[in-house]
């Protein structure tokens, strides 16, 4: 009982706390089947009413073996956590014999308890704790018709009021529909399926209980092995109120709910502008300019001037003949002597960048001191 008492405690005190905002949003619709756990039921006083055993109780409790619980709930989400439902429940378990009788010499039997009800619950969603994992508390009330069909035998042989009675010929049963006032806690857990936008899988435990004493009638019947006669005198029975543990799997469906937004394509980027280059060769040891070394100089500033361009790159180069310090600076005068000309063919001295390269970077790969035509030259770059 404090385990139980504790468990709603905590779940009601959940509810106004909870602060993370949830998707469902709008009208849904859920199902749940699983196994269910009765406790032990109270008989407060399982009595006859006239006769020779006129006025005779007994108490006890009933014992259940695992049944079956299954619902079905609409609802709404307020899109802010929180969501109201109303749900339709069945619930049915077996009997599985009876403890704490002393009168009578004890019972034997069974028989079979089914709840069904309507309930109005109240729950809220977490959102982000768990990855994927949405979990959620709840508590609801309504009313439950709680149908009882209980049999039960002596299983010793009795002596009651000058009547013996030989063990299994004193049966009690006891039959009928009541309603009572029930109540619940719920915990549990969603899983979305991306697949289908509004459906997820469900998995909680309800604690479902009833409230109030359900007095019902009963029937003894038997046959004393003292006077020989049957007996068939009408009894009741008062039984107190029911707690069941359900653990429960199902599916929830909302409606409305549009699929995820597709991730824009990512934008095209323009392309970078490409660099345009130009090659200008040098004759052996020399940096002055031949008469096609100036066209392609020409055509090359002409280019520029049709290209939007944030500088143009001109860099000299030598073969391997000569040392490596002569030909680092007979690179740099073959630039200089390109960059002179493009100014003169109208290019900005300020738009142009001149560096040599002695005789790194070949053209053409070679040993040292070889004279390369290919490897003598200038190359203009517009970028």
């Amino acid at each position: 009982m404090k385990f139980r008492n504790a468990l709603v405690a905590a779940t009601m005190l959940a509810l106004p706390l909870a602060a993370n905002a949830q998707p469902v949003t709008g009208l849904y619709v859920g199902a749940g089947v699983g196994p269910d756990f009765q406790l032990n039921t109270d008989v407060k006083n399982l009595q006859v009413g006239s006769g020779p055993l006129g006025g005779l109780s007994t108490s006890g409790k009933e014992k259940y073996s695992t049944g079956f619980a299954g619902l079905a709930s609409v609802g709404y989400g307020l899109g802010n956590g929180f969501r109201a439902e109303v749900e339709g429940n069945y619930r049915q378990t077996n009997g599985n014999g009876f403890t704490g009788f002393t009168r009578f010499g004890g019972f034997n039997g069974g028989g079979q308890q089914q709840k069904y009800g309507a309930m109005v619950n109240g729950l809220y969603d977490f959102v982000g704790l768990i990855p994927v994992v949405q979990p959620y508390v709840g508590a609801g009330v309504g009313i439950q018709w709680v149908d009882n069909n209980t049999h039960a035998y002596n299983t010793n042989q009795v002596s009651v009021r000058g009547l013996t009675f030989n063990p299994g010929t004193l049966d009690a049963s006891s039959q009928g529909t009541k309603a009572v006032f029930a109540y619940q806690a719920i915990i549990g857990a969603a899983i979305p399926i991306e697949a289908v936008p509004g459906l997820a899988l469900t998995a909680e435990y309800r604690f479902l209980g009833t409230a109030g004493n359900r007095s019902q009638s009963a029937t003894w019947s038997g046959q004393s092995t003292t006077a020989k006669t049957a007996t068939a005198v009408p009894g009741n029975a008062q039984f107190g109120p029911t707690y069941d543990n359900s653990i429960l799997f199902g599916v929830r469906y909302n409606f409305g709910v549009a699929p995820a937004p597709v991730a824009p394509a990512p934008a095209a980027v323009a392309p970078s502008p490409v660099s345009r280059s130009y090659l200008v060769f040098f004759d052996w040891d020399k940096y002055s300019l031949t008469e096609r070394a100036r066209q392609i100089v020409s055509e090359a500033a002409a280019n520029s001037t049709k290209v939007q361009y944030t500088r143009l790159e001109v860099n000299g180069y030598t073969d391997t003949s000569g040392s490596a310090k002569y030909n680092m600076g007979l690179s740099v005068r073959r630039a200089q002597a390109v960059a002179a000309e493009l100014v003169k063919d109208g290019v900005p001295k300020s738009a142009i960048s001149i560096q040599g390269f002695g005789e790194t970077h070949l053209l053409v790969p070679t040993g040292p001191n070889v004279r390369e035509p290919q490897n003598r030259r200038v190359e203009i770059i517009i970028k």
